[in-house]
């Protein structure tokens, strides 16, 4: 069984350096997602945006993974394929994105809407972002693992959605997936004590209906059983005393996204 990894604190901050090319990368993809455009295309951006800022994707060849990107669109909740379906007003679209940079993995996700969504999914993409944001809050020194799926859970089913308990978070930086795992659902006060040096993944994936997935054929692409939306925002968290340090980062898609509005 594979052991923690826990990291100094030259090694956060290049975990912060990957985790920032990541989030960057979502805004340039903030830039150029509406109606009209190939998910294929988003693909070939990210892929362009990292190698020219000296990272490696990620995703792309991970495991066999065929893509530098994971686009999910509306009822897929994780590691959709990018292709030529062409996005339409009213999609959701989750996008998850990991890169290399001075062989330190980041991680990060956003759910993007494509011109009006339903009342329903505004509201799905708004309490999966809480949920994100209420699990970083339990990420500090001398809590548990248990608390951090146990504020993601309560949230979510609070507001009548599913969390998915097929998929969870995990710790991150020395490669893209390491122990522990993350999951979005548990006990307060169970699991593995949070330490300083800990780096995990925090990423809730919320169902607007039932909580259960099927797994696609592809081996990779899944959904939601019963067809409704699911939304998927990600952080990489470095655990610290009082406080959990965010090594990603949204703030360049919601720059690019107020500047669309406006």
């Amino acid at each position: 069984m594979s052991k923690i990894h826990y990291k100094s604190a030259e090694e956060i901050e290049l975990i912060r350096e990957s985790s920032l090319l990541v989030a960057k990368t979502h805004g340039e993809i903030a830039k150029v997602i509406r109606a009209g455009i190939q998910t294929i295309e988003l693909d070939k951006l990210a892929e362009t945006f990292i190698r020219d800022n000296g990272g490696i994707p990620a995703f792309l060849n991970y495991g066999g993974f065929p893509y530098s990107l994971c686009i999910s669109l509306n009822n897929q909740v994780v590691h959709g394929f990018p292709g030529k379906h062409v996005l339409t007003d009213g999609d959701l679209v989750s996008v998850d994105c990991g890169a290399i940079l001075n062989n330190y993995y980041g991680d990060s996700a956003f759910t993007f809407a494509i011109g009006e969504v339903s009342d329903e999914v505004k509201k799905l993409m708004r309490v999966t972002r809480e949920c994100l944001d209420l699990g970083i809050e339990k990420a500090v020194v001398g809590n548990r693992i248990g608390d951090i799926g146990y504020a993601v859970q309560e949230h979510a089913e609070k507001h009548g959605f599913g969390v998915v308990k097929e998929l969870v978070g995990h710790g991150v930086g020395l490669k893209l997936h390491e122990k522990p795992e993350v999951p979005n659902y548990g006990k307060r006060g169970s699991g593995i004590k949070l330490e300083e040096g800990m780096v995990i993944a925090i990423e809730p994936m919320i169902n607007a209906g039932r909580a259960g997935v099927k797994f696609w054929d592809d081996g990779w692409t899944v959904s939601t059983v019963d067809g409704k939306a699911s939304a998927h925002y990600e952080h990489t968290v470095a655990v610290k005393k009082g406080k959990a340090d965010i090594l990603s980062s949204f703030k360049y898609v919601d720059e690019v996204l107020k500047e669309k509005i406006n």
